[in-house]
C-alpha cells in the first residue's frame, strides 16, 4: 500500500499547464461573467440618473406609471388618474421599462 502512495505523488510537471488552465479559465468567466454584470449596472445606473417628468417606468414590482416629479433619490409616479405614489429611484427596472425590440424581417 505504501508502494502505490509513492507512485502516485511522484507525478510531477504539468505546473505550467495547469497554471495556463486556471489562467485561461479566469479570463472566460470575466468576459461571460463579469464584464456583462458591470456593463449592465452602468446601463442601469445611467438609465435612473436620466428619468424625467412625462416618462413611462415600470416598478421592479411590476406598478406601471407615468412620472410626475423627479426628487433627489425619489419619483413621484402616477399609476392612475388622481392615483400617485412615490417611489424610490432604486425600484425602476431598465429591463421591464424598455420597450421590447421588433424584430426586422430580412428581405
Amino acid at each position: 500500500m505504501f508502494k502505490t502512495i509513492l507512485l502516485q505523488a511522484s507525478g510531477e510537471g504539468g505546473g505550467l499547464s495547469s497554471l495556463i488552465l486556471f489562467g485561461g479559465i479566469a479570463i472566460v468567466f470575466y468576459f461571460f461573467m463579469i464584464r456583462p454584470q458591470q456593463k449592465k449596472q452602468k446601463d442601469q445606473k445611467k438609465f435612473i440618473e436620466e428619468i424625467k417628468r412625462g416618462d413611462n417606468v415600470v416598478t421592479i414590482g411590476g406598478i406601471h406609471g407615468k412620472v410626475l416629479t423627479v426628487e433627489d433619490d425619489t419619483l413621484s409616479v402616477e399609476i392612475d388618474k388622481g392615483v400617485k405614489i412615490k417611489v424610490q429611484k432604486s425600484s425602476i427596472s431598465l429591463d421591464a421599462t424598455k420597450p421590447p425590440e421588433t424584430k426586422q424581417k430580412k428581405s
